[in-house]
């Protein structure tokens, strides 16, 4: 996977879906909701599993988090690709998704500033299972490839995880375009999701707790969905790239709390950039 895929790929919370019979396809309560399907239905993250595991994690420390990530894939994109947004496509669209997030213009300037200064980083995709075997995929960067493998491995043992191979089979690289919710009503939202060409339409919370919607599509055609969508007056806000599964494992409310506990353990490690999960709760 390049790195370029690999910095693109960090745009989105924890999607809650909108469901319905047309073909396609993790915060604080947990009600009902519906998926929006433009092609044949894949599973992703049910709502109820979305909430579970967001509700430990308090805001202050999200957003801490958050700017240390981007500030890290900033850097990266710099090394490799300059300080100039213009003649540097991954630095462009970081620096998007920073402004959809609020993040100070200050931060932004400092981490391109402080890039050439910064130690090399690489990145690195972990494949694990984990509480009731389910399947992750952990993104990681960092400047020590044995430090990080050895913490993870850690943190998985601890948390009743393991490091394993398979995981990618259950998950699809997909393009996402993400979007402005302004009171767009579920119904419209789909209707919005097969006119621009998108495969899957999925609603969600951005850090801030702010409606959003996500637009999936094929990698290739994130542009074209984007323009559309414009077109047809929706404000988008970026777009990147998200491993999507099309192979849920559900869970019972045991082993959803045990994976909360595990994913915010890894999430709170430095070194890991976003952690995909094909958990879905059982009703």
């Amino acid at each position: 996977m390049s790195t370029g895929a690999v910095l693109r790929a960090f745009l989105s919370g924890c999607a809650r879906k909108l469901t319905r019979e047309v073909p396609w396809p993790g915060a604080r309560r947990l009600p009902q909701f519906r998926a929006l399907h433009a092609c044949p239905p894949r599973c992703a993250g049910h709502n109820k599993w979305s909430k579970v595991k967001d509700i430990k994690i308090p805001k202050d420390a999200a957003r801490a988090r958050l700017i240390a990530k981007y500030t890290m894939l900033i850097r990266v994109a710099v090394k490799e690709g300059g300080s100039n947004p213009e003649f540097n496509i991954t630095l462009a669209q970081l620096i998007e998704q920073c402004r959809s997030k609020n993040l100070p213009k200050s931060t932004i300037e400092a981490a391109i500033k402080g890039a050439e200064k910064s130690k090399a980083a690489a990145q690195c995709l972990y494949e694990a299972r984990g509480p009731g075997g389910c399947w992750l995929l952990i993104e990681v960067l960092t400047d020590n490839n044995t430090r990080s493998h050895n913490e993870i491995k850690h943190i998985l043992t601890k948390n009743g995880g393991v490091l394993c191979d398979g995981a990618r089979h259950n998950f699809d690289r997909k393009g996402v375009v993400v979007a402005d919710r302004d009171g767009i009503s579920t119904e419209r939202a789909l209707e919005l999701a097969i006119e621009s060409g998108a495969e899957d339409v999925q609603e969600t919370e951005d850090e801030e707790a702010k409606p959003i919607l996500q637009f999936i599509c094929d990698m290739s055609s994130m542009k074209v969905v984007r323009t559309a969508l414009e077109a047809l007056g929706v404000h988008t806000l970026s777009t990147g790239m998200e491993y999507i599964s099309n192979s849920p494992t559900p869970l019972l409310q045991l082993q959803l709390e045990a994976s909360a506990v595990l994913l915010e353990a890894l999430n709170d490690y430095p070194d890991v950039v976003r952690v995909w999960d094909n958990i879905q709760a059982l009703e």
